[in-house]
């Protein structure tokens, strides 16, 4: 390792991802703001699909970003789409137009730039493909699809209609992971060879009970018939059904396994799952599973463990862990979770990233150390070297109610699609990048049932 290697600081780069996907910043993206203030024949005219809890967390990362315009709102349950209107009407001052069928919608609104999808996995793929092929750019939360056939049909709609096609796999704009893939991991090598990738999503049991409804805002039957679903349980629980989504390890491990993917430059050639209901029984999808995948890399060969768990504590919450032969990183999407990086003795002094503003050194409690000018570290002999911290974070912004707080963690993402709209970026996640990161997650359930090994062909994972 070689401390020297890059002379970007912690501070250059906040300043160069805050360019590129802060364009919700007060002080944020030129484009953007050129966009604001060039008159509302140069916004980008959104279209809402889905306006359910997904929706509405976008909706509301989206309320930050300068030039755009939602122009509808397509939901099939009243009390969503209802609940969509009322946000952008707030938002906006007036009504957009609302609909329950996403044909429609396209049939009638003219003008439209954009959509975004948050509706349940299994209707991904069909909207997505319907919206490219109307000529339309696409936001669309992951998982791709429920299948791995859907998620196919997604890359190769996006590639047939030259339209883009951006997977919410949301960390590969984040900030904080973003550094630490260039700079830290790549960059400055900190971990050394990596040899081990770990990875958990721990939900407690309250967190995961059946969602409830009101009867008297329960959907026709007809309607429910016509978007295949079986019942009003059925469309308020969709997640707990093999026919409408890919269960826990796709709805949220697929966001964690994108990291490993992405952090190591390759896929797994194998995967070995075991998972089962121990809690929710009369569930179709299992309420914890762990796999193991086996990567060969550019570094040598990675073992990578994870683990899914509804129905336990929250213990420690979310993280993906890289662990090396010099040095091991947790990080997660979220700052209350632990994000902590840890040198081994072995390892090259991280004095000097420390005085860079690459690395920040933890305070020992009731204890002091200090970094000197050449970067070594002083204080008590006695006491091991303190875990390391990261120093990149979500940026603060001002929301538009005046108040000040940490950017939504979907707002990077959402910032650099509607900057690859209008010409100036590159998308981080398009949808050919996602499928080749979520193409292996597919097949964890099937190992898990089958209680095999799934040692992947190149057909089990290409378009």
């Amino acid at each position: 390792m070689n401390p020297q290697s890059s002379n970007i600081t912690r501070r250059d780069f906040i300043g160069k991802s805050v360019a590129s996907v802060g364009a919700g910043l007060v002080l944020g993206a030129p484009g953007m703001l050129r966009a604001a203030s060039a008159g509302e024949s140069d916004k980008i005219h959104v279209g809402l699909i889905g306006t359910g809890r997904m929706g509405r967390a976008l909706l509301d990362a989206m309320s930050n970003i300068s030039g755009l315009h939602f122009q509808a709102v397509c939901d099939i349950w009243d009390y969503n789409r209802q609940s969509g209107v009322i946000r952008v009407r707030s938002l906006q001052g007036t009504a957009p137009p609302a609909y329950v069928d996403i044909d429609d919608m396209l049939a009638k609104e003219k003008g439209l730039d954009a959509v975004v999808i948050a509706v349940p996995d299994f209707w991904h793929s069909p909207y997505t493909v319907k919206c490219l092929e109307a000529g339309l750019h696409v936001y669309c939360e992951e998982p791709m699809s429920n299948t791995i056939d859907g998620a196919r049909a997604m890359v190769k709609a996006m590639e047939k209609s030259g339209k883009l096609c951006q997977i919410g796999y949301q960390r590969r704009s984040n900030p904080r992971y973003r550094f630490t893939h260039d700079q830290l991991i790549n960059g400055h090598k900190i971990c050394g060879q990596i040899v081990n990738v770990n990875g958990q999503w721990n939900r407690p049991v309250t967190f995961c009970q059946d969602i409830a409804f009101r009867p008297k805002l329960a959907l026709d039957p007809a309607v429910l018939t016509k978007y295949s679903y079986k019942d009003m349980h059925q469309f308020t629980n969709w997640r707990h059904y093999r026919d409408l989504c890919g269960g826990p390890i796709c709805d949220l491990g697929g966001q964690q396994i994108d990291v490993f993917n992405w952090f190591l430059g390759a896929t797994p050639k194998s995967v070995f799952a075991s998972g089962g209901n121990v809690y929710f029984k009369n569930r179709e999808h299992f309420d914890n599973l762990m796999a193991i995948f086996d990567y060969d890399t550019p570094q040598g060969e990675v073992r990578a463990f994870y683990q899914i768990l509804t129905a336990a504590s929250e213990h420690n919450g979310y993280f993906e862990g890289f662990m090396g032969t010099e040095g091991t990183i947790r990080i997660s999407e979220n700052s209350y979770c632990s994000n902590a990086i840890i040198r081994d003795d072995s390892a090259p002094s991280w004095g000097p990233l420390v005085v860079s503003g690459l690395l920040k050194a933890n305070p020992i409690p009731g204890k002091t150390r200090s970094v000197s000018p050449e970067g070594i570290l002083t204080g008590p002999t006695d006491l091991p070297d303190p875990d390391y911290g990261l120093t990149t974070d979500l940026p603060q912004i001002q929301y538009r109610n005046g108040s000040k707080g940490e950017m939504p963690p979907h707002q990077p993402h959402l910032d650099n699609f509607f900057a690859a709209v209008r010409g100036e970026a590159k998308l981080n996640c398009d949808a050919r990048a996602a499928f080749l990161s979520e193409a292996p997650v597919y097949w964890v359930n099937r190992s898990a049932l089958s209680k095999q090994p799934i040692v992947f062909t190149p057909e089990q994972l290409s378009v």
